[in-house]
């Protein structure tokens, strides 16, 4: 079996995930367990089981039936993580030019 890729995770539109994951919420207890429900509602979405799982636990997550962090955390996360970098280097470029200010000022003053 073929692992899927991010971007074909990517060619199913918000709609048809919500509806697949509403399927196996509505029609779970008609299973004897949750991976059960998963791998008879995937085929009929066009879906691998495992990626309609994912999807499942992600809205669970989401929506507080599960412990774990929400999409909305983790892309607060990720800007935040990006905003860090960007300051980092900043930071860096702070540094290098207050160290040759310095030093040319160090180079004026002995020069006088």
């Amino acid at each position: 079996m073929r692992a899927m890729s991010k971007n074909n995770a990517n060619k199913f539109s918000p709609e048809v995930r919500e509806r697949a994951v509403r399927l196996v919420q509505e029609s779970r207890g008609e299973y004897p367990s949750l991976w059960v429900a998963v791998e008879s509602i995937a085929p009929k979405i066009g879906c691998s089981a495992q990626t309609l799982l994912t999807w499942v636990k992600r809205h669970e997550v989401d929506s507080g039936q599960r412990e774990g962090v929400t999409t909305s955390e983790r892309e607060r996360i990720k800007e935040l993580e990006r905003e860090n970098r960007e300051l980092r280097r900043a930071n860096d470029i702070l540094r290098t030019a207050s160290a040759f200010f310095a030093q040319a000022e160090l180079d004026r003053k002995l020069k006088s």
